[in-house]
């Protein structure tokens, strides 16, 4: 059976045949061996054919659809490969194109139905060799033994093709592979869903440093004034009364306004002036006083910075997925997007992975010790898992997941941002924590989401007829400003105006009138001849003397009449113009 093997290049798709191998006494070991030799391989390996690339473009293209991947993660509950490591499996799935096809279709023998071909077709991938199998009945096949043959094909790709020259091979897998490269990396600036695991991780850092500073700055200010400790509990108002106070022996009244400011509460600042008059804490020098202050000023810093990043991480959230961060808020779903690696992958996990999502130090020792597997991760921060009882944090856990996961898919690959859906998920939410306490049946998932759908397609809807009125509405006013600096510009021939209109409307006047007296004589006609055929109407009537006995005979004589009368009608117009014909000769 004639071998032969389908090479796929920057420059182009070459076919090579593969003559005088036994594939069952082969062994890949040997053929490794002989690949490396070129006089040995050019003997067994001949080019067949050679199909060139037309441009960047078209090679791109091609190379897409050969190469094209798919990402694809187990499904199964509780899987440790999607938890541990974020391990998704790419999967070659090739699509084989027009130009392949012909490709193909022209270098080969054609395949007779009911016959076993004679031939085979060794390709890298399998995938793609099934796709040519499913398309055009060419048997492929993807071995070890064919991927060695491929091998020595690329090893000296460039002696089988003469015309090339040294570097252009070089050159067309470089601009390839930076083309490839630049179209996989390709996304949209206003979603990008690294900004918010940044964020994130900054935020939880923040945090961890701002509590610790701040526990530094109470230890440090507390050996000078231990009393203000127990007063004040927030860490960012202690730096701030830190600051503000310096030396609490010139602390005194007149600072309470200050204090009240900063505390919000007057009581609180005359216990803290009280407190610094009977104060055990030692004096500090000047120095002391001013590394104190400094530090303290870094830790408020510290904090308005914090507050700054997180309504940054509020706007990205609302940006890259609004119906997440409307169903479970925005911290927490930034939390899992940066823990899941992307919105991506977080769309492509299932709820079951999603639900315990950082909880894999837990699931892994129960899977260990053969206990129970953790109910919830990082979704047990939403205050809806707080708000449940005991016995149903699971359930509730379980089901926010469900309805998670969709809000995530939704924001994936919806093509328009909108937080409707995730409203949406949000009252049924609400009401599943209201039927596990209260007993109250939720509404179907069914009839949530068409309400949810109808009210985006109604926003759609005033969003185009808003900007149809504010298109109008700008129009109208680009006119107005124009006539208004037409008007502006004209203003010194505003008296010769009213001269020309005066000469319009006294050319126009006798013009005006002649219409008025032909529409007058025109009516006059037309009402003579209405009176005339009405007259000829009664005596037609009166000639076939109509009975007035029987209902019923009207009622069956009624289309015939009407059809006389018609006739009437018409015979009597006749007559009427013929009369007007005669009076208008006699007057000439």
């Amino acid at each position: 059976m004639a071998l032969h093997l389908l090479y796929e290049s920057a420059s182009g798709y070459s076919l090579f045949l593969a003559h005088g191998l036994d594939e069952i006494g082969q062994n890949t070991e040997a053929v490794r061996n002989s690949v490396l030799d070129l006089n040995r391989f050019g003997k067994v390996v001949k080019l067949a054919a050679f199909h060139p690339f037309e441009s960047a473009l078209d090679a791109l293209n091609q190379c897409n659809s050969v190469s094209e991947v798919t990402e694809k993660s187990d499904t199964t509950k509780y899987d440790a490969s999607v938890l541990y490591d974020d391990h998704v499996e790419c999967v070659v799935t090739g699509v084989m194109t027009d130009e392949l096809r012909s490709f193909l279709e022209l270098n080969l023998p054609k395949v007779k139905e009911g016959k076993k071909p004679k031939f085979s077709l060794g390709v890298a991938e399998p995938k793609i060799g099934s796709h040519i199998f499913e398309e055009t009945k060419i048997p492929c096949q993807s071995n070890e033994f064919v991927l060695e043959l491929l091998r020595g094909v690329r090893l000296h790709f460039d002696r089988f093709i003469k015309d090339l020259k040294p570097g252009d091979l070089e050159k067309a897998q470089l601009g390839l592979g930076h083309s490839y490269s630049r179209a996989k990396v390709k996304f949209n600036v206003n979603r990008v869903d690294n900004m918010v695991i940044q964020a994130i991780f900054l935020l939880d850092t923040l945090d961890k440093d701002i509590n610790s500073f701040s526990m530094r700055v109470r230890e440090w200010y507390s050996w000078h004034f231990p009393e203000l400790v127990k007063i004040v509990n927030d860490n960012y108002l202690y730096a701030k009364v830190a600051k503000f106070v310096e030396n609490k022996s010139d602390l005194s009244e007149e600072k309470i306004p200050g204090l009240t400011d900063i505390l919000g509460d007057e009581d609180k600042a005359k216990e803290i002036v009280e407190a610094a008059k009977a104060s055990m804490g030692q004096d500090l020098s000047p120095i002391d006083l001013i590394n104190v202050q400094q530090f303290a000023q870094r830790v408020m810093d510290l904090a308005e910075y914090r507050k700054k990043l997180y309504e940054y991480l509020v706007t990205k959230m609302n940006d890259i997925a609004p119906n997440l961060a409307s169903l479970i808020g925005e911290v927490v779903g930034a939390r899992l997007i940066s823990h899941a690696g992307s919105l991506t992958n977080l769309a492509k996990c299932p709820s079951s992975t999603l639900q315990i999502l950082g909880a894999e130090k837990a699931l892994f020792r129960a899977l260990k010790t053969k206990g129970n597997t953790p109910k919830y991760g990082l979704i047990f921060h939403s205050s809806f898992i707080g708000r449940a009882s005991a016995r149903n944090k699971g359930r509730m856990a379980r089901y926010l997941a469900n309805k998670c996961s969709i809000a995530s898919r939704i924001d994936c690959f919806a093509e328009s941002s909108t937080t409707v859906f995730g409203e949406k998920l949000r009252e049924q939410v609400e009401e599943r924590l209201e039927f596990y306490d209260k007993g109250i049946a939720p509404r179907k998932n069914i009839d949530v989401m068409k309400a949810a759908i109808e009210s985006t397609q109604n926003n759609d809807t005033e969003m185009d007829v808003d900007k149809a009125t504010s298109e109008a509405s700008a129009k109208k006013s680009k006119k107005k400003k124009s006539k208004d600096n037409a008007a502006e510009d004209g203003e010194p021939m505003a008296e010769d105006k009213p001269t020309a209109a005066t000469n319009g409307d006294a050319s126009e006047e006798p013009k005006t009138e002649k219409k008025k007296k032909k529409k007058q004589k025109r009516k006059l006609v037309e009402e003579e001849e209405e009176e005339e055929q009405v007259q000829a109407v009664k005596n037609s009537n009166g000639v076939n003397g109509v009975s007035t006995e029987d209902g019923t005979a009207k009622k069956k004589k009624k289309k015939s009449k009407g059809e006389d009368g018609q006739e009437d009608l018409a015979a009597a117009a006749s007559e009427s113009k013929k009369k007007k014909k005669k009076k208008s000769r006699s007057e000439d």
